[in-house]
């Protein structure tokens, strides 16, 4: 399953792609380093996501042993 940091941080990614594109199409380096940041954050977001979904599951995984016992 996919949780709303993992979303936030793909789309925020994307936005700075083409946010870095659009400064190097018009030859903007201050709009080229606003993506290149805005991406580092979607990253860091979506890892924030992935680690969140990883501790969730291993949670879940936790509860089903108890329950076996």
């Amino acid at each position: 399953m996919i949780n709303k940091n993992q979303v936030k941080g793909v789309v925020k990614d994307v936005a700075g792609k083409v946010q870095e594109e659009a400064g190097k199409l018009v030859g903007n380096k201050e709009q080229e380093a606003k993506g290149l940041k805005k991406q580092a954050e979607g990253k860091a977001e979506k890892a924030l996501g992935d680690v969140k979904e990883v501790a969730k599951d291993a949670k879940e995984a936790l509860k089903d042993a108890v329950k076996k016992q």
